[in-house]
C-alpha cells in the first residue's frame, strides 16, 4: 500500500471515528470547502448544509462499518467504491440500520491532505435494494 492509499483509508477510519464520537469539527476537517453530497430524494448539497444537518441530530448516536471496496488515485485526484453499514440510534432508544455503498471522489490539498470533494451515497434501510 502507497502513502496516498495508507492516507486516504485513515480518512475513513477518521471519519467513522468521528462519526461515532459525534466529533462535528474533525468530520468537517475531512470535507474540502466546495464538497457536494449527493444522496437520493435530495438536491445536492455542501458542507454548511451538512454541518446543519448534523447539528440538528444532536442526541443521535452513530455508529458504523466502513469496507473499502476499490480505490483507485491518479495524481492528486482519487475515487473510492465503499460499503457501510451505519446503525442510527435516537434520543428514545430507537434503532435503524442502513447500508449499501458510497463512490467518493478525494482530493489531494496543496499541504497534502485528502480530503472528501464529492460523495454520493446510496445507503438504504436494511432490506430495501
Amino acid at each position: 500500500m502507497n502513502q496516498d492509499e495508507h492516507e486516504i483509508r485513515a480518512l475513513v477510519a477518521t471519519w467513522m471515528t468521528a462519526s461515532k464520537a459525534n466529533d462535528l469539527e474533525t468530520v468537517l476537517g475531512l470535507m474540502a470547502d466546495d464538497v457536494l453530497f449527493m444522496v437520493p430524494g435530495q438536491a445536492p448539497f455542501g458542507k454548511n448544509e451538512f454541518a446543519a444537518g448534523s447539528k440538528a441530530m444532536q442526541g443521535v448516536h452513530i455508529d458504523g462499518k466502513s469496507d473499502i471496496q476499490e480505490l483507485a488515485i491518479s495524481g492528486d485526484w482519487a475515487w473510492m467504491r465503499n460499503r457501510l453499514r451505519v446503525e442510527i440510534t435516537q434520543p428514545n432508544g430507537q434503532t435503524t440500520v442502513r447500508s449499501g455503498y458510497t463512490l467518493t471522489i478525494l482530493r489531494k490539498q496543496q499541504d497534502g491532505r485528502w480530503v472528501i470533494a464529492r460523495d454520493a451515497n446510496l445507503l438504504a434501510a436494511e432490506g430495501q435494494r
